[in-house]
């Protein structure tokens, strides 16, 4: 017997199961959107604006763990400056907010 046989198969108390049943129910997706979901989408609505502020000159880390300062900015890329003048082209969705701003400090 799986869960939802046990829970329909339980006699209504007094003619009330009726909201009551799904209370349970109700209440595990209550937990989980507010402990879960809502957090996630808060937290990617925050790297989407810091995505779209980078401009040219701004140091970034990447995804991959690059480090690097802006020297060119397109519509979907960054072109980004490494060590000795190096220079890659990533997307912006590769860049990560993750501590850009404490681990680069002013070394560059």
């Amino acid at each position: 017997m799986n869960l939802l046989n046990v829970l329909l198969m339980t006699p209504a108390e007094n003619g009330g199961g009726g909201i009551g049943a799904f209370l349970p129910l109700i209440l595990i997706v209550l937990v989980f959107y507010l402990f879960f979901i809502r957090p996630q989408m808060k937290k990617q609505k925050q790297l989407r604006q810091y995505r779209e502020s980078l401009k040219k000159g701004d140091k970034v880390i990447t995804i991959g763990g690059i480090h690097g300062k802006i020297v060119e900015e397109q519509e979907r890329s960054f072109t980004i400056e490494v060590e000795d003048g190096n220079r890659l082209r990533v997307e912006k969705s590769a860049v990560a907010m993750d501590g850009a701003s404490d681990q680069l400090g002013d070394k560059r």
